[in-house]
């Protein structure tokens, strides 16, 4: 199963994005799918997840500035991000998990997001 990522680039702050990932299975839905964020220098962490039932949790940096969603019928999701800031400039990796079973997780390659004047 692969996660490829697009969207990425480099905008100025105030700005904004929109990535988009879609998975190359469709005949199953991810349980979960998300947005991971890796700056140079510090560790992954999550940026936003929504899972098949609608429920979405979002890092409490980015709330009310990302909106994560989905169409589970196709495997895609979506973060808008707006209002961006220069800390928000990292790697961008989508996750899916819980697809053939429980505790499988498939990622994608990464997408840069720079945020910059």
């Amino acid at each position: 199963v692969q996660l490829v990522e697009s969207g990425g680039g480099l905008v100025q702050p105030g700005g904004s994005l929109r990535l988009s990932c879609v998975a190359s299975e469709s005949r199953f839905s991810f349980v979960g799918m998300g947005w991971y964020r890796q700056a140079p220098g510090k560790q992954r962490e999550l940026v936003a997840e929504t899972t098949s039932s609608g429920s979405t949790n979002y890092a409490d940096s980015v709330k009310g500035r990302f909106t994560i969603s989905r169409e589970n019928a196709e495997n895609t999701v979506y973060l808008q991000m707006n209002s961006l800031k220069p800390e928000d400039k990292a790697v961008y990796y989508c996750k899916g998990r819980g697809l053939f079973s429980t505790g499988d997780a498939y990622w994608g390659q990464g997408t840069q997001v720079t945020v910059s004047s």
